[in-house]
């Protein structure tokens, strides 16, 4: 696995953890439920829970990238190849998800998904 595409991936898993920090921990604060389309905070509340989960699965995708980068550098290289791989798909996926369910997060998707985009070409070439 490149070097590169270890930067990638590790650049796209600290974005994950980003994602976590500000949907987990930071969303009761309305300037960060309001970067999520939320208008009031009655909605926050509700929305709260689900996103608490969503960023515990962000952290766990950024962890997987971090432990497949680990063990590149170690004697398991191809597992660690695979584990990169399923995470910056699971990413990737993830990014696409987003932008057909609403248009107007192109920009976040792009965000979430173009590091692990790039991962995934540099490894498959």
């Amino acid at each position: 696995m490149s070097p590169l595409a270890q930067v990638f991936a590790v650049i796209a898993a600290l974005i994950h953890v980003l994602f976590f920090v500000m949907e987990s921990i930071l969303f009761p604060q309305p300037k960060v439920w309001k970067r999520f389309g939320l208008k009031s905070q009655s909605d926050a509340d509700v929305a709260k829970p689900i996103m608490l989960n969503q960023g515990f699965y962000n952290l766990f995708l950024a962890l997987g990238v971090f432990v497949g980068v680990a063990l590149v550098h170690t004697a398991s290289v191809a597992s660690g190849v695979a584990v990169v791989m399923f995470g910056c798909a699971c990413m990737l996926l993830a990014a696409l998800v987003l932008v057909t369910s609403n248009r107007r997060f192109f920009t976040a998707s792009l965000v979430q998904g173009l590091l692990p985009l790039l991962a995934i070409v540099l490894v498959a070439v």
